[in-house]
């Protein structure tokens, strides 16, 4: 299958990247790659969600499961862990994909978001993510994040976003098929 790049939201001092068209059904599948992702606020988090009325509202609801790998640079620190306080359950609340950025100048996330047959407007939608960050106490620390967007009406806008803040970056989203 070929992924066809169809939309680039790039910038500094950014408050949020929305997608808000090119999501529909032309795809059953569409990849959302971040990249350099830096927080203007130490320890902050960057989260995304859906929306069914193009882009008005970002507040489907949601069910979500979330654990992570940590491993410092003194060695002294290597866990793996799940996270249930990170979880949504039957939530509209944005998600929690990269938790605890560093915000120093080498400091970034990078990831990966599946979202699964959008358009389908008979099941829920299913998602999941994996990313990459550089903690603030310098530690590297891979996410893995998953769930469902609990609603069957089309999801047809997608905004990434800071818990905190304003962040650089830059997110991809590609359709596969």
């Amino acid at each position: 299958m070929a992924m066809k790049l169809i939309t680039t939201n790039s910038g500094t001092n950014q408050t949020a990247f929305s997608f808000t068209s090119g999501i529909d059904s032309t795809y059953k599948l569409y990849i959302f790659k971040m990249f350099d992702v830096n927080p203007a606020t130490d320890s902050a988090d960057f989260q995304f969600n859906g929306s069914i009325d193009a882009g008005s509202n970002y507040n489907v609801t949601k069910t979500t499961t979330f654990f992570h790998a940590n491993h410092s640079e003194a060695d002294d620190v290597a866990t793996l862990a799940y996270e249930g306080e990170y979880d949504l359950a039957q939530s509209t609340a944005f998600q929690d994909i990269m938790k605890d950025i560093g915000n120093d100048a080498d400091s970034s996330g990078v990831g990966t978001l599946w979202l699964f047959n959008p358009s389908n407007t008979t099941y829920v939608k299913h998602w999941y993510c994996t990313t990459q960050i550089h903690h603030p106490d310098s530690q590297s620390r891979q996410s893995f994040i998953g769930g469902y967007f609990n609603d069957t009406n089309d999801i047809d806008a997608v905004q990434f976003k800071m818990n905190t803040g304003n962040f650089d970056g830059t997110v991809k989203m590609y359709g596969v098929g």
